[in-house]
């Protein structure tokens, strides 16, 4: 009753996940920080999340890790699984998932992928994820993972309809205070679960994004900030200073730069003043 793409782009690894089920977050993907990411789906065992990740983590490759572990599952018939590793791919449809069911995994170079989905609408809905997948390519890897799961929602997604949808991704140095989670988001019970999934990303991108189109602080921007930031409060001599003291208030310090201001802080400096 779900549709999943597990991929990794560099050292960065993820899922995104949507169902006609509440909290599908809550069960189907996995992800480790230079190991891999999985997920669950159909009859989801949970039990596949640690025992493919720390699979992958002893050295198996996705393909070897998956076949190891549904062999051993006497309900394999019913599952379905996507797994990702550092150099491989693979995913795993039983028998006895309700139609339609399927999907399709690749290595490609500095990427890879897994994307599965069962109850579905039909194959255009897997073929549709792929095709966005690879549209996307030189965005960072949560935006794909999100652009994959709107494709397939527009596709048709599950037959039954929406209700929730997950993302979960990890990179070494990303997130908050650099731990490691490159996103960390769900939707647990919604009418359009995927858009509000996007939504999020967009918010958790500018709150706990890396700083990025950094312009110098001076001159008229200068002047223009400073400006601003008195409107709201924020004044002084040293714009830097006046400029990290209202971010800190707005949750902005992550995108905090020292060669300048952060292009999306200075958005929002603008709209919260204009």
């Amino acid at each position: 009753m779900t549709f999943s793409i597990v991929a990794r782009q560099g050292d960065a690894y993820g899922v995104a996940v949507a169902s006609k089920f509440l909290a599908v977050g809550a069960v189907v993907p996995d992800a480790r920080t230079g190991v891999g990411a999985v997920a669950t789906q159909s009859f989801a065992r949970f039990a596949y999340r640690e025992e493919l990740l720390g699979r992958l983590a002893a050295g198996e490759q996705a393909e070897e890790a998956l076949a190891a572990a549904t062999a051993l599952d006497e309900g394999r018939e019913t599952r379905q699984v996507g797994v990702v590793g550092i150099d491989s791919a693979a995913t795993f449809t039983g028998a006895e998932c309700n139609p339609w069911a399927g999907g399709v995994a690749r290595e490609d170079g500095d990427t890879a992928y897994a994307i599965q989905g069962n109850i579905l609408t039909g194959p255009e809905v897997v073929q549709e994820m792929e095709r966005a997948w690879h549209e996307s390519a030189g965005r960072p890897l949560a935006q794909r993972l999100h652009a994959a799961l709107v494709a397939g929602d527009a596709a048709g997604g599950d037959s039954r309809g929406r209700q929730s949808a997950a993302l979960y991704a990890v990179e070494p140095g990303s997130g908050y205070d650099g731990c490691g989670v490159l996103a960390d988001l769900r939707v647990d019970d919604h009418a359009d679960p995927v858009t509000e999934l996007g939504r999020l990303l967009a918010e958790w991108e500018m709150y706990f994004g890396k700083p990025e189109g950094v312009q110098p602080l001076d001159g008229e921007l200068a002047d223009e900030v400073r400006g601003r930031l008195a409107r709201l409060g924020f004044d002084g001599d040293d714009v830097a200073t006046a400029l990290a003291d209202w971010a800190g208030n707005a949750n902005y310090e992550a995108r905090l730069s020292p060669d300048g201001i952060d292009r999306r802080v200075l958005e929002a400096l603008r709209a919260a003043t204009d």
